[in-house]
C-alpha cells in the first residue's frame, strides 16, 4: 500500500516534515499557494498542514479527492471553512497547545513596550534625539487589565499580569466560574471590561458575535486613557472607529500583532500612526512555538490517518472516518 501523503505550507518547522517522514508518511513542504493553485493541488494529498497564510475556501475544496484531513498549526481555523470540509468528509483540526505561552508572552511585552513607550525611545534616540520627558510612561502596578477572551493564552496573560501586581477581569460567557476562581481572576461581563479596565487584551476567535468587538459604542464606555492590545485576529476591532478615538485622546495606546490583512494594506488606518505599536504577526514566532507546532501537526496526522483519532479534532463528531 502506498504512503500517505502529506502537503506541510505556510513555513512549518520542517521539523514536521521529518517527524512524519520518520512516521512513514510522504511528507512534503512547499511554498504557500494561491487559491486557484492550491484548487487543483489539494486532492492529490491525503492531509494537509497549513498556518495562516493558506486560506482553504469552499472553491478550493471543491475537488478534494483524496483528501482526509486538514490541519491548522495554530488555534484559530477562521481562515478554513470548516462547513465546506465537513461537506466534503475531510477533518479539521488545530494544535491549540503549541503557541500558548509564545503568544502570550508576546501580548505581555507589547503591553510593556506600549506602557512604556520602548520601541519610539529607541526610534528617538536612534535619531540622535535625548527627550526623557516626552517618553515618561505609566507602571503596569495598580492597573486594571481587562481579558477578551479567558482560553489557554488569556490565563497565561492573566498569570503574568497578576505577578505586575495587575487586577485582571475576564470576559468569557462560554467557561464556568471555577475556571476564573483558580486563577484568581474576576469573570465580569463586557460592561465592566468597558468601564473598569486601563488594559484591554483581546484573546478570541472572530466570530458573528465577535467581528468588530471594539468599536464606537465600546470605545465610548471605555475609561479616558485606555491601552488595548490585540494579538488574537484583526477582525476583532473597528480599525477607523479606534483610529480617530486614539486622536481625540479617548485612547492613549495602541498595539498590535494581527490585520484584517495580511501584511496590512498601506491605507490601513493604524499603520505608522503615533500611538500605535505594531509587529508583523510575531504571536508564534519562537524557537520554541514552532517546535511544538511541528510536533503536534506530526501527531494530530499520524493519529487520524492511522487510527481515525484526535483530540484537537473539531468536526470528529460530524464525519464518516
Amino acid at each position: 500500500m502506498a504512503a500517505f501523503k502529506i502537503c506541510l505550507t505556510d513555513n512549518i518547522s520542517n521539523d514536521a516534515v521529518k517527524l512524519l517522514q520518520r512516521k512513514g508518511f510522504a511528507a512534503e513542504l512547499v511554498e504557500t499557494l494561491p487559491e486557484a493553485e492550491l484548487a487543483k493541488v489539494i486532492g492529490e494529498y491525503d492531509a494537509m498542514a497549513i498556518r495562516s497564510a493558506t486560506k482553504i475556501t469552499l472553491a478550493v475544496l471543491e475537488n478534494s479527492g483524496r483528501l482526509k484531513i486538514i490541519v491548522r498549526g495554530g488555534v484559530g481555523i477562521d481562515n478554513i471553512d470548516v462547513a465546506a470540509a465537513t461537506a466534503k468528509n475531510v477533518a479539521v483540526a488545530n494544535t491549540p497547545g503549541a503557541n500558548t505561552i509564545a503568544t502570550a508572552e508576546l501580548t505581555f511585552g507589547l503591553m510593556l513596550a506600549m506602557a512604556r513607550n520602548i520601541a519610539t525611545g529607541y526610534v528617538s534616540l536612534s535619531a540622535g534625539e535625548w527627550d526623557r520627558a516626552l517618553f515618561r510612561g505609566v507602571e503596569l502596578a495598580g492597573k486594571t487589565l481587562g481579558l477578551l477572551g479567558f482560553g489557554r493564552i488569556g490565563r497565561e496573560v492573566a498569570k503574568r499580569a497578576q505577578a505586575f501586581g495587575m487586577t485582571v477581569l475576564a470576559f468569557d460567557p462560554y467557561l464556568p466560574e471555577d475556571v476564573f476562581k483558580k486563577i484568581g481572576v474576576k469573570q465580569v461581563n463586557l460592561e465592566a471590561i468597558w468601564t473598569a479596565a486601563d488594559f484591554i487584551s483581546l484573546h478570541l476567535p472572530v466570530t458573528d458575535e465577535t467581528k468588530r468587538i471594539i468599536n464606537q459604542d465600546a470605545i465610548e464606555k471605555m475609561k479616558s486613557g485606555v491601552r488595548l492590545i490585540n494579538a488574537a485576529r484583526g477582525g476583532l476591532i473597528d480599525d477607523v472607529a479606534l483610529a480617530e478615538a486614539l486622536d481625540a485622546g479617548k485612547v492613549a495606546g495602541i498595539a498590535l500583532d494581527v490585520y484584517p490583512s495580511e501584511p496590512p494594506a498601506p491605507d490601513y488606518p493604524l499603520l505608522n500612526k503615533k500611538g500605535v505599536l505594531h509587529v508583523p504577526h510575531l504571536g508564534a514566532s519562537s524557537f520554541e512555538a514552532q517546535g511544538k507546532v511541528a510536533s503536534e501537526i506530526a501527531t494530530v496526522i499520524a493519529d487520524f490517518l492511522n487510527y481515525g483519532s484526535g483530540n484537537s479534532i473539531v468536526n470528529l463528531k460530524e464525519i464518516k472516518v
